[in-house]
């Protein structure tokens, strides 16, 4: 007796790229799909994602959430106006619900967007596994119980039982998905347009020099004094510098990778529009990445005892990385008028 075949439904000849953050990697790869030439570096730069935030009345396990991108769901929305594109966003009040819609969706071959928790998606290795709820991954396909997804964290696409995949999708906690997906109705642009492209550099540079004390260049020496207030001694210091490394380099693409996307993006604003300036910028930001790094290098070498602990010496690294970029970002900006 000869098993059945699973049914299978999806999208004909999905192309899946590996990517370096989740949202922007979601978008180069579903707006490519759609016929217009998008890479992740790209869909990055021109939603305007780069950004540094030290929110110290968010916390996580107590202490102030750090973030050197937009918010989740910044990078989709900031997408739409350039591209004169239409997305529909839709949440669910039940699994139940979340699935029949996303099954039907595939069945028209349509590639879906989904927010989902890193947490419970069992493709993921154990110890990368963590309670976050803005992982964004591409369903593009289903075969039997198994979707097939587009994990553009993955070097290859990845499978997920339904119920697995259902349990992703409705997370609870902070930024609970609540069953979140997304899709193009309609994309106007067929190519990008080099005023968009100098718009949003004009928006970044503003973003990263914004006149808020926990915004931007601002924050990051709203952050360096905090630093400097830590004692020498104690759980709590070790426990606070750990906390930058992590926020900095292994939540998400980390200070420097996303430093190191924009730049990627500046280059091909040179070719998109003509202007070859924009080449020098994406080595100087470059420089700055590897700057951040080496920030994070100090950081960890302190907690795993290696170096003596020194809030100040670390509030100094970043005070000159807050010079770096209120230079840059001001020099940026008027390169992009």
């Amino acid at each position: 007796m000869t098993a059945a075949t699973p049914s299978v439904t999806g999208v004909p000849a999905f192309e899946h790229l590996h990517a370096a953050h989740c949202e922007s990697g979601v978008m180069a790869n579903m707006l490519r799909h759609h016929g217009l030439p998008m890479t992740e570096s790209l869909a990055f730069g021109l939603s305007a994602g780069l950004a540094f935030a030290y929110l110290p009345f968010v916390k996580l396990s107590g202490l102030p959430l750090i973030s050197y991108r937009m918010p989740p769901r910044a990078i989709i929305k900031g997408l739409l106006s350039p591209l004169g594109a239409r997305f529909r966003f839709q949440t669910f009040a039940s699994p139940e619900a979340g699935q029949q819609q996303l099954d039907a969706l595939l069945a028209q071959g349509r590639p879906v967007g989904l927010q989902t928790s890193v947490y419970w998606l069992p493709y993921f290795p154990p110890d990368m596994r963590f309670h976050f709820n803005a992982h964004n991954l591409l369903v593009y396909g289903k075969e039997g119980d198994e979707y097939l997804i587009s994990d553009p964290v993955f070097e290859t696409p990845m499978r997920c039982a339904a119920a697995d995949l259902a349990r992703a999708r409705f997370a609870k906690g902070a930024l609970a998905p609540k069953g979140l997906m997304y899709w193009p109705e309609a994309i106007d642009e067929k190519a990008v347009r080099p005023e968009a492209v100098l718009r949003a550099i004009r928006t970044n540079a503003r973003r990263l020099r914004a006149p808020i004390p926990i915004i931007g260049v601002r924050g990051m020496r709203a952050l360096a004094r905090r630093l400097e207030r830590l004692p020498v001694d104690g759980a709590h210091t070790v426990a606070f510098i750990g906390h930058l490394v992590r926020m900095q380099e292994e939540i998400g693409t980390g200070g420097a990778g996303f430093r190191f996307i924009y730049a990627a993006f500046l280059q091909e604003a040179a070719q998109i529009t003509g202007r070859e300036v924009f080449r020098s910028f994406s080595d100087r930001l470059t420089a700055i990445g590897d700057d951040w790094r080496v920030f994070a290098l100090r950081a960890a070498r302190m907690v795993k005892g290696r170096e003596k602990v020194d809030p100040p010496a670390l509030a100094a690294l970043l005070r000159q990385q807050a010079a770096q970029e209120d230079a840059f970002f001001a020099e940026l900006g008027r390169a992009a008028r």
